[in-house]
């Protein structure tokens, strides 16, 4: 990294980026500046996870019915937290809980937003020192300030988010967001303790050759994707396959890749979850955001995940998004075979 005094900090860039939205009174730069210091918290936990306890199975399950893992639990507070302290956030929406978390002080019921988040992506990995991440996404509320927020003010397509980001915990912590003016990443400088813009205007390639999906689930994907993940497989010197098949398990790890050095991740609908897996508001939307911001695209296999009005804030999708020219690809396989 450069010399501390060249680099530009995340809170000075938002402060700086204010005048991008025109009438802004900086309430998302506050805002922004909360998810920040929560996600060093985080981190600061993220790394000591083999020292302290707070590794392995809290005892519960959250609303999806998955296990929750005692950094699960700690990311949620702690983000909840920061939220409730920033005062422009009035009520959140969260992977771990079945409802809305509204916040009904005064300062908060007069908050701009809501906020919508997976606080601890793939952390079934935390065990095994694999990268994790948190995902969120931001919206303007739609009730009138000073009232409290209630589901409403969630159940917008997402093609309304005024901010969208994720932070990823790994070899180096990196915070990556947008606020539709591009894509941007910092990465946390441990020995000053602040986020340094380190990745500016972030632009993933049209085309690459990475494909990631649990191929585990093959037999029971639909035929347009068995058939995409063959022609992915097949060797054609002028495309450049057979392409790599890179699946860490982790949404924000598999697409912070993808949108680095091209590619596309896959999560399509199965046998089993015949709606996909991963939820449209606080995972889908924001990292689709993003990928358009950066010049890609995500889709459900058939139209723009960020048009899909959402029925309800765990809702599920099926999800495709990553380099432009692959998204399109495994479209045609799908509308071919009739399995979208």
């Amino acid at each position: 990294m450069t010399e501390h005094n060249n680099v530009q900090t995340l809170n000075q860039f938002i402060i700086e980026r204010q005048s991008d939205h025109p009438g802004a009174k900086g309430e998302l730069s506050r805002l922004l500046h909360h998810v920040g210091v929560a996600a060093k918290i985080v981190n600061r936990a993220v790394n000591k996870a083999g020292l302290v306890d707070i590794l392995g199975d809290h005892g519960d399950q959250n609303v999806q019915g998955e296990d929750q893992q005692k950094l699960d639990v700690f990311a949620d507070t702690h983000f909840i937290d920061a939220l409730r302290a920033s005062g422009e956030c009035a009520a959140v929406a969260s992977e771990e809980n079945e409802d809305i978390i509204i916040f009904e002080d005064e300062m908060c019921k007069n908050g701009k937003y809501v906020f919508c988040m997976d606080p601890l992506d793939g952390s079934s990995n935390i065990d095994v020192n694999v990268s994790i991440g948190t995902i969120f996404s931001i919206f303007e509320r739609v009730t009138p300030r000073g009232q409290v927020a209630n589901m409403e003010d969630f159940l917008q397509e997402g093609t309304k988010q005024v901010a969208a980001g994720y932070v990823i915990y790994g070899s180096s912590t990196m915070l990556v967001y947008t606020t539709g003016n591009g894509v941007n990443g910092f990465t946390l400088d441990p020995s000053i303790g602040e986020f340094c813009l380190s990745h500016p205007n972030i632009k993933t390639p049209k085309s690459g050759t990475i494909y990631s999906i649990n191929e585990g689930n093959y037999i029971n994907f639909p035929q347009g994707v068995k058939k995409y993940i063959k022609y992915c497989q097949e060797k054609d010197a002028r495309s450049k396959r057979p392409f790599t098949s890179r699946y860490i398990g982790s949404l924000v790890a598999d697409f912070h890749r993808n949108l680095l050095k091209g590619g596309i991740f896959i999560y399509p609908q199965t046998n089993k979850n015949p709606d996909g897996k991963l939820r449209l508001t606080y995972e889908c939307n924001p990292v689709a955001f993003i990928a358009e911001q950066a010049g890609g695209m995500a889709t459900n296999g058939d139209m723009r995940i960020l048009e899909i009005k959402p029925d309800s804030i765990h809702q599920r999708v099926p999800f495709y998004t990553g380099s432009t020219k692959m998204v399109q690809k495994t479209e045609e396989f799908l509308h071919f075979f009739n399995n979208i």
